[in-house]
């Protein structure tokens, strides 16, 4: 029996992530994201994230209300950190699936950070809503801001923490 074309799937393609990719590729900023949820007050908050290599993402965590994060890859890799309050960082972990380290769930409150460490490094990220431009990260006051003359020095010394 052949079941009609669904109307209540929204599926992660490969045209999808490919699209997403170049956008990163040919941004700024080095990086993109491809949203799932329709509402920005949406509980949960569903987007493919496309990060290149060189992208600055600024330590931060999300809290008033706290928020958990989950990142799953789906290619390439990208690194993440944890740190302390005071900058230190005190956990790392490479999502690879070459490696078998498909994902990871950041528990709420947490400061944390991605780099890409490979060109088309896309994530599916799953992250409690609602989404609120204004309040939804608390950066860190011990890294640099994105865009700030010492981010590329700051980035570095982060990948060189993973090798």
């Amino acid at each position: 029996m052949l079941y009609p074309k669904p109307n209540h799937m929204k599926l992660i393609e490969q045209k999808t992530i490919d699209m997403v990719v170049e956008e990163a590729r040919v941004s700024s900023r080095k990086r993109k994201n491809f949203n799932y949820h329709v509402h920005l007050s949406d509980p949960i908050n569903r987007m493919l994230n496309a990060l290149e290599p060189g992208t600055y993402v600024q330590p931060h965590k999300h809290e008033d209300p706290d928020k958990r994060e989950v990142f799953v890859i789906l290619t390439g890799r990208m690194g993440v950190f944890i740190f302390d309050d005071h900058g230190n960082v005190i956990e790392t972990a490479v999502l690879d699936r070459d490696a078998g380290v498909y994902g990871i769930e950041i528990l709420p409150g947490t400061w944390h950070a991605v780099v890409s460490l490979a060109p088309g490094s896309v994530v599916y990220e799953v992250k409690d809503g609602p989404y609120e431009p204004l309040s939804d990260k608390n950066f860190a006051a011990w890294a640099p801001k994105e865009g700030a003359p010492e981010a590329a020095a700051y980035l570095a010394s982060l990948e060189k923490l993973i090798g």
